[in-house]
């Protein structure tokens, strides 16, 4: 496999490590000088952790300050927490984020129940990709960064319920000494139009043991999409809350979380110069500082105040293509389609910076 190592690598270079998790496979990268790491699974090409150096580059001094690295996200700890998929932790979101209603939607013109003989609780979330076999298909490494390049074709009619249509995903992580990028591209490998649209599903900590009440988060995001109580998106312009209406939810102006509780998605996000919207979150604490960006979509917050473990100890910022019941949206139905032969990626990620506090 091209520039795949072993723990060795070119000396100067990111060096990639194949490892396991119990028994589930996982590649590690790490930078040369010791100022980044990256664990992801295969299943699911999850990120397990990201860890960063504190310290400023370029000003390390001895070989301890080049190893103290912070870990950046909550991802799964153990084999069982990734197999039981609790929490959704880094989860790639496919062929469709957050929650389809009732497990049912319509697509040209058919009728499919993603849950089929299941009743009572009809809830299903997050697709299919966090829980797919990826493998890598090619991962090369610079000076400067490395590239994984992983691929999934277990998306096929007859596989998952309800969704009888065939796409290849693949998904491209880069990752700096700062930042870590990454990529979901579908293409649809059938021969009939599928719906689909994508995400990411991360939790970030700065603050741990603390939690995240004393961080200040910054959503560039102009309209807030309302929900009934199923968390599903009330109907047509319904759905759309300018924030200038929600002033506990506005967050365009830098504010502390305090003891929000948030489950919701943002809308009419504003890019910057370079096209890229920015989500920040700060620790006011340590100067330490988070840009989440994305090149459209949406943003959706939680604060993690219902997960199993650790509640409130880290806050999930998940760029994703799509609202919630997206599938069930006629205003998405043209965003939605995947003609035969035609691909789509959506292209994300998150910068860390430090201010160096002392």
């Amino acid at each position: 496999m091209k520039g795949r190592g072993d723990g060795g690598g070119t000396a100067g270079t990111f060096r990639i490590a194949e490892g396991r998790l119990g028994d589930e496979p996982t590649v590690t990268v790490s930078a040369p000088d010791g100022q980044a790491r990256a664990t992801l699974a295969l299943r699911g090409a999850t990120l397990l952790s990201w860890q960063v150096a504190r310290g400023a580059p370029g000003q390390l001094t001895d070989s301890t300050d080049r190893t103290e690295l912070t870990e950046l996200t909550d991802g799964y700890r153990d084999e069982a927490e990734l197999l039981s998929q609790d929490g959704v932790r880094a989860g790639l979101l496919a062929p469709f984020p957050n929650r389809v209603a009732d497990g049912r939607y319509h697509h040209g013109g058919h009728g499919h129940d993603l849950l089929p003989g299941v009743v009572g609780d009809r809830l299903i979330y997050h697709g299919f990709a966090r829980e797919a076999p990826f493998r890598i298909v090619e991962a090369t490494a610079t000076a400067d960064s490395a590239r994984l390049l992983l691929r999934s074709t277990s998306i096929r009619p007859g596989r998952y319920p309800g969704y009888p249509f065939a796409l290849d995903l693949d998904v491209e992580y880069t990752i700096g000494r700062r930042e870590l990028g990454i990529g979901i591209r579908a293409r649809n490998v059938g021969g009939t139009t599928a719906p689909y649209a994508s995400g990411w599903h991360p939790y970030f900590t700065l603050s741990r043991p603390r939690p995240i009440d004393d961080l200040v988060l910054q959503i560039p995001a102009d309209t807030l999409i309302r929900t009934d109580a199923s968390l599903i998106p009330l109907p047509g312009k319904e759905a759309l809350l300018p924030l200038d209406r929600c002033p506990d939810l506005d967050f365009r102006t830098p504010r502390r979380l305090g003891d929000a509780v948030i489950d919701a998605c943002f809308a009419d996000l504003a890019p910057g110069p370079d096209g890229r919207t920015e989500t920040v979150l700060s620790d006011p604490a340590t100067g330490a500082e988070l840009r989440v960006w994305q090149h459209g979509g949406y943003m959706h917050v939680f604060t993690g105040d219902t997960l199993a473990r650790d509640r409130r100890a880290s806050i999930a910022l998940e760029p994703v293509e799509t609202t919630t019941d997206a599938f069930n949206r006629p205003e998405h139905a043209a965003a939605l389609s995947l003609e035969p032969g035609r691909q789509r990626e959506f292209r994300f990620g998150v910068t860390y910076l430090h201010a160096y506090l002392p």
